[in-house]
């Protein structure tokens, strides 16, 4: 009797969105105490990715790790039953 191999296919895939949300640098920690500027998410100034201009925020002028960072992780998976082959 010859024996069959059934054999499963599957795959998944992971996928991630950073965003950068409101601006956390306290602009009163000299002094003691805390204030924020109200910046609520980071846009970059200029430039491509990886320059100075791209790290620093057009609205509040801090740079981008001030902002709080936010990452979506959706991971997919698909799976395709083996053949019955009868």
């Amino acid at each position: 009797m010859k024996k069959r191999q059934v054999v499963a296919k599957t795959s998944s895939s992971i996928t991630r969105n950073i965003r950068y949300g409101e601006c956390q640098k306290n602009h009163a920690a000299n002094i003691g105490g805390y204030a924020v500027d109200g910046c609520r998410e980071f846009m970059a100034s200029t430039g491509e990715e990886g320059t100075c201009g791209a790290l620093t925020c057009a609205a509040c002028g801090c740079h981008r790790n001030f902002h709080r960072r936010e990452v979506q992780t959706e991971v997919v998976c698909e799976y395709s039953p083996p053949n019955s082959g009868r």
